[in-house]
């Protein structure tokens, strides 16, 4: 396996360092992979975090699975752990770069391009060939938390197989979003699973502790690491639906992420400061709630729940 300038034979590890560009100031900005390999061939998982800066979960996630040393005695097969993407907005607890883009809207990137083009470039020509499968960790955006989920596309069984494997308590068919990484990968013929979990700029044990558990459990069924899956209920969802405030004002939340809900039963409240009204929020659906929006102060049309419908059984 080579990685930029470094080869890395069969039982071997290492940490490779690639530069992609720098700060204003001259400070060099790097990729680091660090890679793991079996002496016995087999797969080569690929783990990322920080594809967006501010989602902490998906960073802490790879990178306590490199601490935690779960990839120190491979049975076969390769792992390669980036657990920072977009240094940039990590740095700046921004979402994207200081340029605006957001670098999962600007795979497969080009060699000259914004900072983030450069990056996705860089990712997708010198990281991304080397996999065979990948999870890209994820968190929910701006007060927006997610339930520990798996995100699958139906165009590809193999995406669908490894989300099983990781066995996260939501599993979700999801479209691929044209110039993502996971369309990118797709489009390569490399099976690639999008987790999402937590809420960003803050770290959840809960979370990272899902994501720990779904990397063991992908490795032992591919049959990389010894020992017994850890298996959750997993509630399979093909359709998915946003449920928004029809006013504004003070929301108080009466159901949260990770419940089964029915139709017609109250999710939340709103009203204002001067108790002037009340408004109740309706589940819409029979489903489960793998979203909710955590901020207080709404404004009509705001997302409150993110409800998967329509059970894949």
């Amino acid at each position: 396996m080579k990685i930029h300038k470094t080869t890395i034979e069969l039982g071997e590890q290492c940490t490779v360092q690639i530069p992609v560009a720098n700060l204003p100031s001259g400070t060099e900005i790097d990729l680091f992979a660090h890679v793991f390999r079996s002496k016995i061939e087999g797969p080569t998982v690929l783990l990322i975090g920080g594809v967006h800066g501010d989602e902490i979960n998906g960073v802490e996630i790879a990178r306590r699975s490199v601490q935690d040393e779960i990839f120190e005695s491979l049975l076969c097969g390769s792992v390669i752990a980036v657990p920072l993407l977009n240094v940039y907005g990590f740095i700046n607890f921004s979402r994207g770069f200081p340029d605006g883009k957001d670098v999962n809207r600007g795979f497969p990137g080009t060699k000259s391009g914004s900072l983030s083009s450069r990056i996705a470039h860089t990712f997708t020509n010198v990281i991304l060939p080397a996999a065979d499968l990948a999870i890209d960790f994820h968190t929910g955006g701006n007060s927006i938390y997610n339930y520990p989920q798996a995100r699958y596309t139906a165009k590809d069984p193999e995406s669908l197989k490894l989300a099983t494997e990781m066995n996260m308590p939501c599993l979700l068919k999801s479209g691929l979003i044209p110039k993502s990484l996971r369309k990118t990968a797709f489009n390569k013929g490399i099976p690639m699973v999008v987790f999402e979990g937590g809420e960003s700029l803050r770290i959840d044990d809960f979370t990272v502790s899902e994501g720990l558990r779904a990397i063991k459990n992908v490795l032992i069924s591919r049959g990389m690491i010894a020992g017994e899956k850890v298996e959750v209920e997993t509630h399979s969802y093909t359709k998915k639906t946003w449920l928004r405030a029809t006013r504004s004002g003070i929301v108080i939340i009466e159901k949260k992420s990770g419940e089964i809900v029915k139709k017609g039963d109250v999710l939340a409240r709103i009203t204002n400061p001067y108790n002037t009204y009340q408004s109740k929020v309706l589940s819409k659906v029979d489903g489960f709630i793998f979203g909710h929006n955590n901020n207080p102060v709404i404004n009509k049309g705001d997302a409150l729940f993110h409800i998967g419908y329509n059970l894949n059984k």
